[in-house]
């Protein structure tokens, strides 16, 4: 018996293991099938050239990176796949996983994950460099992520050193791994993301610094001093690749956010680094520092970029770090390894070599004191390689143009610091200072004639570049001032009698007149930078009277260029001479300079210009003969505005800058003739863009603090000035009052206008001149600005300019909308401020919601159900607006809602229904939960149909089908009602214009079932018009309502 029951037991038991052993089977077919299908969409994904299949293969592992089994499906690609882009995908969506801030994954997890990726790391070195990236960059997000996570009182991620030990102790290949581990470490935790507070990321970054930051810093220089002690063979890949991890991890540490500023790189030249004082020993040891100089003469220049990026950081270190003789002895070490790089420059011909050097011998000035630097020993030797340097590589301003500035920026330093050095020793730049100046100033003339020839790129197309190099020329020119003033008149000369002897010739070719063009602008550019740097205190009557010789050149070339445009004229040219005139307005024009100034002498004694008025004569001149000649011209003309601009600019007192202005008939001229007539940018050009119309605005402004010098309460004098606007805005009215015309000539008329307008209103910042101009405005123009909005709420360009004047308007500057007690004006003006900005936001709401429903309805499905409700309101609302655009656009936006509503029931109704999207469920839910929504439009819709004159009944007639086909049941309520509202002998009448109505209409939106409905309807209303004008009941639209 008992060996029987055994013999049962013994056969379940088997039963139950072939059982399980086939489910498992089973679930390994399933897993490795599936592995396969996601390795090739990973191909797809990586490789296919198709746009339709990446973007499928894309969205599927959208889906499988948010499947709930991603994580065990991850770790079966990481082992069993065969592809590296199916690695990469595991990698990536590990990363996702571990990142995300809802739902994280649990603690012990996360450490499961941490060590299986250094695991898999160790035991396969040479996977593809993107697949151990990823793997790395996921290590460096569990750890930074999880830096104050406890196990048992223990900061179970913290331990980086130790995780990455056994990687530094195997093959060359496992330290490259364990390298570039710590690497990305670094820069994982230096850099602040999007989905987690900055608060956490400064509390990880700090507590990083302060616990592991310096002895990885410690370790890779201990690396790289085992690294330089052998003789490493570089051509290998390996240890090329070791080497090149080994610093960046140097670079990494050295460039890390220490306290929290998030350097801006585009101020690279200011830059502190903010060494904490725990690291002083690694620096007072000046075995570092001779480390890096040392790598950089013994390895390729493929690597050498790096170890100058390390030293730039390292020459950045703040000057508290040390006391004096220890900065002293900093510095002597640095400047010493800088020598023997310019004495053995064969490096510096690789760009990037170059352009490392350039930065750290910027931060040479940049960090320390020039009273500092002449005391380092070698100093005399070293500023003469550094001025030799800078020279020959001004000479060749064709290679790497962008390292220039950082040369530019330690003259710039060393010469704005010679005033006040207060060291015995010399400085030498009254030396080396003028040959920069004339290396700079000769070769920027030389390179032109090479640039026309060859076809080059032009640098002086790139304004920002070359406003940024004169800014730092206008204060090396002004040492040794003397010298920098010869040359440039010697220059000078040379090319204005070339070119005027060119003019003159009947045989010159264009080429030999364009070359000494561009050699002119540079000078007047350069002249124009090096008399803006002029400061007061550091100036002599000499200077003054050098600025003068310079000055009455250009003034002459103007003369002379001025002269020929009606022939032609040079843009970049002009360009240079309003850059020329803005440093002259700077230094020499206004109410707080010195008009005894030895220059306004020699302007007297060679052009005639015996004060500042003369000399205001000739710009104002300058600034007309350019508005008229250049007018088309975008750049010439903006530049040109911002001068008049600058100049209107003061407080107009007895003898006055603005005042003396005024008082110039060229500037009346301007008050008295501000038409397109006599300025063409002021036209109405079809060729150019509304954006161009800005400078108007400038132009007005202007002209607006000119005429308020004067105006006072003269209501004449301002509605004389007025006139050409007066009747720009007559001729746009009229326009309006049409049903058709020019919409292109009456935008570009309006939009100039209201730019033109600002301009005033901005200037007009006194209670009296704003009141005349208040008064003017409203009540005459300001419906046309309302018309505006309303035709055209959608065009940016036409909008912002009127909202911009309405802004203004509005603005209480110097406090000139304080209106008496008993006006009216403060209401007048919000109230139709308020009504502007209502019109704009009812037109630019409808419009968006038009677009949304057209294309965005699973957007609108999956909003909150309170947003749905108020969309639907607002709908409702808007069909029953009196601008038939707004009632249009709703009937358009109803129809989409409508249709996507009607498609997603009838999905669900079907037999085999595809389950729904989880959006379209809750849309569904919202309407069922609200079935008044549209019940209450299918009412509002078929009202204005049978009672109001309705304008629009073919939009009116698309929504329409779809509101009866959800609502069947009411509508038939619906039409009951209004049947049974008719006297007794209609009834049957309107009766069969209800049937009529739905004569052949299936149940479906198809366009052909849609187009057939809507010519029902025309014969629907028309019957019904005609019924109801001979009813003698007539019928309350608000009872059908209800």
């Amino acid at each position: 018996m008992n060996n029987r029951v055994l013999k049962i037991k013994t056969c379940k038991i088997l039963q139950y293991a072939v059982l399980r052993l086939a489910v498992i089977c089973v679930c390994v077919c399933g897993a490795l099938q599936s592995l396969a299908q996601l390795e090739i969409l990973c191909k797809q994904l990586y490789e296919t050239t198709d746009t339709s299949t990446r973007l499928q293969a894309e969205k599927a592992l959208v889906e499988f990176t948010n499947s709930p089994d991603c994580l065990s499906r991850c770790q079966l690609l990481l082992e069993r796949g065969s592809s590296s882009y199916s690695q990469l995908l595991a990698a990536t969506c590990l990363s996702k996983l571990v990142s995300r801030t809802s739902n994280p994954l649990p603690l012990e997890q996360r450490i499961d994950i941490r060590n299986y990726v250094l695991n898999y790391l160790a035991t396969r070195p040479k996977l593809a460099t993107f697949v151990t990236q990823a793997l790395i960059q996921l290590y460096a997000r569990i750890t930074k992520l999880g830096w104050f996570d406890c196990q048992k009182e223990d900061y179970v991620f913290r331990n980086v050193i130790v995780d990455v030990t056994r990687f530094l102790q195997d093959s060359v290949e496992h330290c490259i791994i364990g390298v570039t581990i710590l690497s990305q470490l670094t820069n994982e935790i230096n850099q602040a993301d999007t989905t987690h507070p900055l608060t956490k990321h400064r509390k990880i970054a700090s507590s990083f610094r302060d616990s592991s930051l310096f002895d990885i810093f410690t370790l890779s220089c201990n690396l790289l001093k085992q690294a330089s002690g052998k003789n490493l063979n570089l051509n290998d890949e390996g240890q090329h690749g070791l080497l090149m991890q080994l610093l960046k991890l140097a670079h990494n540490c050295l460039n890390f956010d220490f306290i929290g500023t998030s350097t801006d790189e585009s101020s690279d030249d200011l830059c502190t680094v903010q060494i904490p004082t725990s690291w002083r020993s690694a620096f007072l040891d000046s075995s570092t520092l001779q480390l890096f100089f040392d790598l950089y003469h013994s390895i390729p220049p493929s690597l050498s970029p790096l170890v100058l990026s390390c030293l730039v950081q390292i020459a950045s270190v703040r000057r508290s770090l040390f006391n004096n003789a220890e900065r002293a002895k900093f510095l002597s070490h640095l400047v010493d390894g800088v020598k023997r790089i310019l004495e053995n420059p064969q490096s510096l011909s690789d760009p990037n070599n170059y352009h490392e050097f350039c930065r750290l011998l910027a931060r040479l000035k940049s960090n320390y004191q020039l009273g500092e630097l002449v005391k380092v020993e070698n100093y005399p030797e070293v500023i003469r390689l550094i001025a030799n340097f800078t020279v020959t590589s001004l000479q060749h301003w064709e290679f790497a143009p962008n390292s220039v500035h950082y040369l530019l920026s330690l003259w710039q330093r060393l010469a704005a610091s010679v005033p006040y050095v207060k060291a015995t020793e010399p400085h030498m730049l009254e030396t080396f200072t003028p040959e920069v100046t004339k290396a700079y100033i000769t070769s920027r003339l030389e390179s032109v004639h090479i640039i026309l020839r060859d076809g080059l790129e032009d640098p002086l197309d790139d304004a920002g570049l070359v406003q940024q190099q004169l800014d730092q020329l206008s204060t090396i020119g002004r040492c040794e001032y003397e010298k920098t003033c010869a040359l440039l008149v010697q220059l000078f000369d040379q090319s204005a009698q070339s070119y005027q002897e060119l003019l003159q010739s009947t045989n010159s070719s264009t080429m030999d007149a364009a070359i000494q063009e561009g050699r002119l602008t540079w000078l007047v550019y350069i002249i124009g930078a090096v008399i803006g740097g002029r400061v007061s205190f550091a100036s002599t009557d000499e200077q003054d009277a050098m600025d003068g010789e310079l000055v009455c050149r250009v003034l002459q070339l103007m003369n002379l260029t001025d002269s020929r445009l009606a022939q032609a004229g040079n843009e970049k040219l002009e360009l240079a001479m309003l850059s020329f005139f803005e440093q002259f307005r700077k230094i020499y024009i206004g109410d707080q300079v010195q008009k005894s100034s030895k220059l306004y002498r020699r302007l007297s004694e060679v052009l005639g210009l015996n004060d500042e008025t003369m000399v205001l004569s000739v710009l104002i001149g300058k600034i007309i003969t350019n508005l008229k000649y250049w007018g088309q011209c975008e750049p010439i003309t903006s530049k040109t505005l911002q001068l008049l601009n600058d100049l209107s600019i003061g407080y107009p007192s007895h003898d006055s800058l603005v005042r003396k202005l005024v008082k110039l008939s060229a500037v009346q001229f301007m008050l008295n003739n501000h038409t397109s007539e006599h300025f063409s940018f002021l036209g109405v050009n079809n060729q150019s863009n509304l954006s161009d119309m800005r400078c108007r605005t400038t132009f007005y402004t202007a002209l607006g603090r000119l005429l308020m010098v004067d105006l006072g309460e003269d209501e004449d004098q301002f509605e004389q000035f007025m006139l050409p606007l007066t009747a720009a805005f007559e001729g746009v009215a009229q326009m309006f009052s049409t049903n058709t015309f020019n919409e292109q000539e009456a935008k570009r008329t309006l939009v100039g206008l209201v730019r033109d307008l600002r301009g005033i209103a901005f200037a007009f910042n006194a209670k009296t001149s704003f009141m005349m101009l208040f008064d003017w405005i409203y009540p005459p123009y300001i419906p046309v600005l309302q018309r505006a909005i309303e035709l055209w709420y959608h065009v940016p360009a036409c909008t912002t300019p009127v909202l911009k004047l309405m802004a203004e308007l509005v603005h209480n500057r110097s406090q000139r909308l304080q209106f008496d007690v008993s006006s009216p004006n403060g209401i007048l003006l919000f109230r139709e401020t308020s009504k502007m900005i209502t019109t704009y936001g009812t037109q630019s709401y409808y419009s968006l919601l038009e677009v949304l429903t057209q294309d965005h309805m699973n957007f609108i499905a999956s909003l909150e159900p309170h947003v749905v409700l108020y969309i639907l309101s607002s709908i409702s609302e808007g069909l029953t607006a009196l601008d038939t655009m707004v009632c249009t656009g709703c009937c358009s936006s109803l129809d989409h809602i409508v249709t996507y509503l009607f498609k997603q029931l009838s999905r669900s109704t079907k037999k085999r229904a595809q389950p729904m999207a989880q959006e379209s469920d809750r849309f569904l839910h919202i309407m069922q939960q609200h079935p008044e929504m549209i019940q209450q439009m299918l009412s509002t819709v078929l009202n204005i149909i049978i009672f109001e004159d309705c304008r629009n009944q073919w939009s009116m007639s698309r929504p329409l089908l779809g509101l009866i086909l959800l609502n069947e049941k009411y509508f038939a309520d619906l039409r009951n009602s209004i049947v049974n509202s008719q006297p007794p002998e209609k009834q049957q009448a309107m009766h069969l214009c209800f049937e009529n109505l739905m004569e052949g209409i299936e149940r479906n939106l198809l366009t052909k079932n849609r187009d057939r409905f809507t010519q029902n309807l025309s014969v629907f209303r028309r019957e019904v018009n005609d019924s109801m004008k001979n009813s003698t009941y007539g019928v309350n639209s608000n009872d059908m309502m209800s």
